[in-house]
């Protein structure tokens, strides 16, 4: 992977199956709880899960996954390897997610954050979603709370 690399230089795409070593990876890397390989198997071909790659030269950067039902989509999951944070790589996924969630018809956008990831909050802030509420004890490893944020699409 190109250390030099930034948001300009990645390709946002869908996720294939050939993509799931990159992401399980960069998600045990960046999370404490992390989601297993087969949970994304599982949602690489579901019809209602926009599930989208960064690249750089074939090298999955980052990822983020949208579900949507009807008019509301929920931000399950946007991680970026440590390697390409603070480069912009998220915030272009984030855009391409919203941007997609509102082609498909979604009215509007959740999503957990912990409360103390201050800089995930910050670009999600940032991005246009407010705060509307908590999910007390959301998080294991350690337990914590969730903030839940909201962005109107339409």
């Amino acid at each position: 992977m190109a250390t030099r690399a930034s948001a300009d230089t990645v390709t946002i795409r869908p996720a294939t199956e050939d993509d799931l070593d990159d992401i399980a990876a960069i998600e045990r890397a960046v999370f404490r709880d992390p989601w297993s390989r087969r949970s994304f198997a599982d949602l690489v071909r579901v019809s209602n899960v926009l599930f989208l790659v960064a690249s750089d030269n074939d090298a999955v950067v980052g990822y983020a996954v949208v579900l949507s039902s009807g008019v509301e989509s929920e931000l399950a999951n946007l991680a970026v390897g440590r390697l390409m944070q603070q480069r912009g790589v998220g915030r272009r996924l984030l855009h391409e997610a919203t941007t997609a969630a509102r082609q498909r018809e979604c009215r509007e956008m959740f999503l957990e954050v912990r409360e103390s990831n201050t800089s995930a909050i910050s670009l999600y802030s940032s991005a246009g979603f407010q705060a509307v509420g908590r999910r007390a004890r959301y998080y294991a490893r350690p337990i914590e709370d969730a903030i839940v944020m909201r962005k109107v699409l339409k």
